[in-house]
């Protein structure tokens, strides 16, 4: 009866450990599909970031143009470098504009997993 007994109990056991080995597996594979969609968002938000940063380079680099073309201009006697002054100070503008909405991505966390570890802390916590 005791054979009988354990082999009853035997089988439940490791049905018991298969299914938990299954619930694991299958929520490490929803954390890594979720890590997957937040990592093409990122990606995107990576590919906007760069796009920002190298307009900024570029506008640095027409300011820095334009300034010493304005300095140029301040030699000459004529007034023809109040034009090159706004578009030194419009491109200025621009650059510092770029530089702040850039920063702004980077404190906002859009280079971030926010959902994924969120997850995986609540997983964590209800692990431990």
């Amino acid at each position: 009866m005791d054979h009988t007994n354990t082999s009853v109990h035997g089988p439940g056991l490791f049905s018991g450990l298969t299914g938990l080995a299954k619930n694991i597996l299958g929520l490490v594979v929803s954390r890594v599909e979720l890590a997957a969609l937040e990592l093409s968002e990122v990606r995107n938000h990576v590919i906007e970031l760069i796009a920002i940063g190298a307009l900024a380079l570029i506008c640095s680099w027409f300011a820095i143009a334009y300034g010493t073309a304005m300095i140029v201009a301040l030699t000459w006697e004529s007034m023809g470098w109040t034009i090159l002054l706004v578009m030194f100070l419009v491109f200025i503008a621009i650059t510092a504009a770029l530089v702040l909405k850039a920063r702004a991505m980077l404190k906002e966390g859009k280079l971030a997993f926010p959902e994924t570890m969120n997850e995986l802390k609540n997983d964590r916590d209800m692990l431990l």
